[in-house]
């Protein structure tokens, strides 16, 4: 049996426990400096638009022999614009510009065809509008607004409201997260981002459901005794869960990285990436949001409520009798200890012949 069965074991069975709830200030701390960070990087740098969302022509050529800065120059000199000039895995130089006409765009076509030693032909270029990734942004708002309310439909009708208000803050926990590292980072926003993006979603809610369901069995009846109260029945569960929640996220971000590694830099699939990033950064986050933010918001929520209350006052009040009690019983066995010393001491010594002097003992 590996070490990591038996911490599990252990960690179920409520031996081994982290106080992830009653620490929740620790981690509110932490999620809100990355949240700034986030929120920081959005305001001030902004995101990497791609070009479906901003609109602008794409050229590639393919097998090009010209460098970047040669195809830049051509590009901006051209166009009288930035001009971004990229190269792909397969040995394809990209060149994005702002939207230019159909005619413009096979000028730039030829010149430059003409830089990087190939046919005009052989270059592949197309115009997008930004109507385009406006429709696509809408789109995507649509279903984001219809997926929030089915899951909050579903959450409070199988749970109640306080998990799915506590489940929307941490899918919103990670939303930000995501498109804030994006932005700090400068990856390109692409329509496979979006993907990315909304499927991740799914993945956090998934985690935070398991942890949730466990909680909701630790808690049934709660009221009913006065063993614990619900921060810890609510700590119990996510320790319960934390090895699933550790395997599950494990096994799922591992065909993820081999898309970053394998199907992005070794064969330069740029799409695959910008997929793959968002799912990377996003399960991540998922996890860490269900642990650290989900339960100890939900944890706080209820315990608010009177019955919650309630049962808090009478479970302190319990292991304050107790420890009373323990401390009386420890001082009686005390007492009781020192006055059977001393019934039994006495007698000893007035028992004992008393010590005569030679000097005596020769006179008499």
């Amino acid at each position: 049996m590996s070490k990591l069965t038996v911490i599990g074991q252990r960690l179920y069975r409520g031996e081994v426990s982290f106080n992830f709830v009653g620490r929740w200030k620790t981690w509110y701390i932490v999620s809100g400096i990355i949240l700034l960070i986030s929120v920081g990087a959005l305001v001030g740098r902004g995101l990497n638009l791609g070009i479906e969302f901003k609109g602008g022509a794409d050229f590639s050529l393919p097998a090009a022999t010209c460098p970047v800065e040669d195809a830049r120059a051509v590009s901006q000199g051209e166009t009288g614009a930035q001009t971004i000039v990229t190269i792909t895995g397969s040995g394809t130089v990209r060149v994005q510009t702002e939207t230019l006409t159909p005619a413009e765009s096979s000028v730039l076509a030829g010149l430059l065809a003409d830089a990087c030693g190939l046919e005009k032909e052989d270059i592949k270029y197309q115009v997008v509008g930004p109507t385009w990734g406006a429709e696509i942004s809408a789109k995507a708002l649509q279903g984001l607004g219809v997926f929030l309310l089915l899951v909050t439909l579903f959450l409070t009708l199988y749970f109640e409201w306080r998990m799915a208000l506590s489940a929307l803050v941490a899918l919103a926990h990670d939303l930000l997260i995501t498109i804030g590292i994006y932005a700090l980072i400068g990856l390109e926003v692409t329509p496979a981002t979006v993907i990315g993006v909304l499927t991740i979603l799914g993945y956090s809610l998934y985690d935070t459901v398991v942890v949730f369901d466990k909680v909701k069995e630790n808690t049934r009846g709660l009221t009913g005794q006065s063993v614990l109260t619900y921060n810890e029945a609510a700590n119990l569960a996510v320790n319960q869960t934390l090895i699933r929640s550790i395997n599950t996220s494990i096994v799922a971000l591992l065909p993820v990285l081999s898309i970053i590694f394998v199907g992005a830099f070794l064969l330069g699939a740029g799409t695959l990436l910008d997929l793959a990033v968002a799912l990377a950064i996003g399960m991540a986050a998922g996890t860490y949001s269900s642990i650290f933010v989900a339960t100890p918001v939900l944890a706080q929520l209820k315990s608010a409520t009177p019955e919650m209350k309630s049962l808090s006052s009478r479970v302190l009040a319990r292991r304050g009798q107790a420890q009373r009690k323990n401390a009386d019983s420890g001082q009686e066995s005390g007492d009781v200890g020192a006055l059977v010393g001393s019934r039994t001491q006495d007698p000893l010594e007035r028992r004992q012949p008393r010590k005569v002097s030679r000097s005596k003992r020769k006179r008499g």
